[in-house]
C-alpha cells in the first residue's frame, strides 16, 4: 500500500536539490496557483454574453449567462420565447446551473491538491481544469441546438421562425431579430486558466521527470 501511494505522489525532492533549482520546483505550483484562482474568479463574470436587434427594440436586448444564472433582458426574451415556441429559460441546463459553481470549486481544488503530486498521476488532477472551457463551449451549443429544434408548434410565429441553430459566437439571423454572441470575461478567464494549467504540466514535467526516471531505475533494480 505504501509503495502504490509513493508512486502516485512520486519522488520526493532532496532539500539539496530543492535549494539548487528552487525556481524549477516552484513553477508547477505556481502556474497551477493562478489557474486555480483564475477559475474561482471567472465564478463571478459573465461567460456568454447575446445582443438581440429588432425594429420593435431599438435598443436592442442583451442577456448574460454566468455559470449558474441569467442576467439582463431575461423577462422579455421570455416573453418573446412564447410567441416563438422556444422552451422557457428556465426549463435548460438545470443540471449544470445546479452543480456549477461546486464543481468548478472542485477543479479549483485538484489544482491545488496538484502541488503535492511529483508523478505523471497530476495529469489526472490537472486535465478536468485543462478541458472545462471546451466543455463548457460543447454543452451550450447542445443546449443552443437544443433549444433551436424543440419549437411548439402550437406557438403564434413557431412556423414562421422554424428549426434553428444560433452559433456559438458571432452574427446571426433569427426571424427579424439580428443576434451577435460574444464570449464573456468568465470564459475568457477560464481559458486563460487551462493555458497555465497546459504551462504547469510543462514545468511539472521538467522539474520531476529526472527524480521519477530515477526512482523507476531504483525501484527495477531493487525488484532483481
Amino acid at each position: 500500500m505504501a509503495s502504490t501511494l509513493d508512486r502516485i505522489l512520486g519522488p520526493r525532492v532532496p532539500p539539496e536539490e530543492r535549494a539548487a533549482h528552487a525556481d524549477t520546483y516552484r513553477k508547477p505550483a505556481l502556474f497551477f496557483g493562478a489557474a486555480a484562482l483564475l477559475l474561482m474568479a471567472s465564478m463571478l463574470l459573465p461567460y456568454w454574453i447575446l445582443h438581440l436587434e429588432a425594429p420593435q427594440f431599438p435598443d436592442g436586448l442583451t442577456v448574460q449567462a454566468y455559470v449558474n444564472r441569467l442576467e439582463g433582458d431575461v423577462e422579455i426574451l421570455e416573453g418573446l420565447n412564447h410567441y416563438v415556441g422556444l422552451p422557457s429559460f428556465e426549463h435548460g441546463a438545470v443540471l449544470e446551473r445546479t452543480v456549477s459553481i461546486a464543481a468548478i470549486t472542485v477543479l479549483a481544488g485538484l489544482l491545488l491538491a496538484a502541488f503535492f503530486i511529483h508523478s505523471r498521476w497530476v495529469v489526472l488532477l490537472a486535465l478536468p481544469a485543462l478541458l472545462f472551457p471546451l466543455i463548457f463551449l460543447a454543452d451550450l451549443q447542445y443546449w443552443l441546438w437544443k433549444y433551436g429544434h424543440s419549437l411548439d408548434p402550437r406557438a403564434p410565429l413557431a412556423d414562421a421562425v422554424g428549426e434553428f441553430t444560433p452559433p456559438i459566437f458571432g452574427p446571426a439571423r433569427i426571424a427579424q431579430f439580428h443576434t451577435l454572441a460574444l464570449p464573456g470575461p468568465g470564459l475568457l478567464l477560464a481559458f486563460v486558466a487551462s493555458g497555465l494549467v497546459a504551462a504547469g504540466l510543462w514545468y511539472h514535467r521538467k522539474a520531476f521527470k529526472p527524480l521519477i526516471e530515477q526512482m523507476d531505475a531504483e525501484a527495477e533494480a531493487a525488484s532483481r
